[in-house]
C-alpha cells in the first residue's frame, strides 16, 4: 500500500507560481503512474495532470497545458507539480493519486492541499 502525502498549496496572486509535492512511502512510485486531480467546491473530482510509471510520459488536461509541470524524484520518492500563470479558475484542493489518470483507477489518494488563486 503506498501511502501520499502533499504539501505546497496556499494563497496566490493570479499570475503568481505554487509547487505542489507529493511524498510517497509504503513502495516506490517509479512503478506506478502518479497523477493530480483536483476538485473546486460544488465540482466533481477531475484529472490535471499524470506522470507515466517510467517517467517517459506525461499528460495534462487542456487547460493547464503550458503551465503546469509534472516532475519526480526518484531519489526522494517524491513528485512534483509546478503551477505557473496561476489562474483564479485553478482554485481548488489538489490530490496526488496514485495507480491511474481517471479517479475510478487510482488506487490511492492524498489528504488534499489547498489552492487558492486570487484575482
Amino acid at each position: 500500500q503506498v501511502q501520499l502525502v502533499e504539501s505546497g498549496g496556499g494563497l496566490e496572486q493570479a499570475g503568481g507560481s505554487l509547487r505542489l509535492s507529493c511524498a510517497a512511502s509504503g513502495r516506490t512510485f517509479s512503478s506506478y503512474t502518479m497523477g493530480w486531480f483536483r476538485q473546486a467546491p460544488g465540482k466533481e473530482r477531475e484529472f490535471v495532470a499524470a506522470i507515466s510509471a517510467d517517467g517517459a510520459s506525461t499528460y495534462y488536461t487542456d487547460s493547464v497545458k503550458g503551465r503546469f509541470t509534472f516532475s519526480r524524484d526518484i531519489a526522494k520518492n517524491t513528485v512534483y507539480l509546478q503551477m505557473n500563470s496561476l489562474k483564479p479558475e485553478d482554485t481548488a484542493v489538489y490530490y496526488c493519486a496514485c495507480g491511474g489518470m481517471t479517479v475510478r483507477d487510482v488506487g490511492a489518494w492524498g489528504q488534499g492541499t489547498q489552492v487558492t488563486v486570487s484575482s
